[in-house]
């Protein structure tokens, strides 16, 4: 039977001594993540391998290799068969396999299963123990060197630029919204990171900058620089307790932080007509100018200015609405297309 160790503060927490398990020993599989830093193990786990008799490991390249021996606990640098493990341990004695990324601790505990299926043998206390864990966003490490490993090999990927990827980054957005309004989880979870490629991938292509690189890490730095300094009523000493506090103060925040000479800096023309010119009106009205919005003519242009403006005034999202009923439109004509179907099908039954 295999054991996996939790925490605490029970017998089971003692370092480990020859004559535990009534003189049958333990057979200890010690795990660990690549996405800690070597060395940052659990107090149960280095408990464990100095009271161990044997530590054994069939990598000589594994991370913890090193941080092990440093701290004296001395590693043999193989891992004996199934069999010998059962009998080093049959005096009571601990043994300590730590684990690495390939097949043969799997095998290992393939064969321990056999053995003690068999019936034949006295077997010792088999155990896994998990000497780190992964923090919450440990995935994102792996993520960063697929990436890294992806551009340094593959030929499109390598060659690609910022510019090149723009319009993807676009697209990507556009397919999550999408997730967003369909209700879908499944396909929210692939968009997000689809679109979490994106930044990683842009990221990536920065380092390669000859005259200004940054990282993924220098990105997610300033992010989280921004984030405490628009959050002051989280890191701060500010106070608010409503949605519209909150906006204030991120706004003032942000005013502090740009210096900017226009309302209208920082409004990106690349996106859709009907949010700029929400956007605009919004910017307008949040600094209290009194720019009219163009009365409606011969020409669509101001009619639909006028309309974004004023729903943004009450509130709505008239991109967002624009879409809704859009979508509407397009389930009404695929109505209509299987009416109109049936109906032909129907007129053709009755030739």
């Amino acid at each position: 039977m295999v054991n996996e160790t939790s925490h605490g503060n029970g017998p089971e927490d003692r370092p480990d001594s020859p004559g535990d398990s009534k003189g049958t020993g333990r057979i200890v599989l010690l795990t660990t993540s690549h996405r800690v830093a070597p060395g940052l193990l659990s107090w149960r786990a280095w408990q464990t391998l100095r009271g161990a008799a044997r530590v054994l490991c069939a990598d000589p390249e594994h991370p913890q290799l090193p941080y092990l021996r440093e701290a004296g606990v001395s590693v043999e640098s193989s891992v004996p068969a199934a069999e010998e493990l059962v009998a080093a341990c049959a005096d009571g004695s601990t043994v300590v396999v730590v684990a690495g990324e390939g097949a043969d601790e799997h095998k290992l505990t393939d064969r321990l299963a056999a053995l003690a299926g068999s019936g034949r043998h006295a077997m010792p206390e088999l155990e896994l123990l998990p000497a780190s864990y992964d923090l919450p966003g440990a995935r994102l490490i792996d993520l960063v060197q697929v990436m890294d490993h992806i551009r340094l090999d593959c030929p499109w990927s390598s060659r690609q630029t910022h510019e090149g990827l723009a319009k993807y980054a676009l697209e990507e957005v556009y397919e999550l919204v999408e997730a967003i309004e369909d209700g879908d989880r499944h396909e929210l979870r692939e968009e997000l990171g689809d679109v979490l490629l994106q930044v990683v991938f842009h990221s990536r292509i920065a380092e390669d900058d000859t005259e200004d690189p940054f990282s993924i890490d220098d990105v997610a730095g300033a992010l989280v620089e921004k984030l405490i300094r628009r959050h002051p009523h989280v890191f701060g000493d500010e106070s608010a307790e409503t949605p519209d506090e909150v906006r204030t103060l991120w706004l003032a925040a942000k005013a502090d932080e740009k210096q900017r000479a226009s309302v209208t800096e920082g409004i990106p023309l690349a996106q859709p007509a009907l949010s700029l010119a929400a956007k605009l009106a919004a910017r307008a009205r949040t600094a209290g100018l009194p720019v009219p919005v163009p009365e409606p003519g011969a020409d669509w242009g101001p009619a639909l200015l006028a309309l974004a403006a004023r729903a943004e005034a009450a509130g709505v999202d008239p991109e967002a609405s624009l879409r809704a009923s859009a979508r509407a439109y397009r389930d009404a004509i695929r109505r209509a297309e299987t009416a109109k179907g049936s109906a032909d099908e129907e007129a053709a039954e009755e030739e």
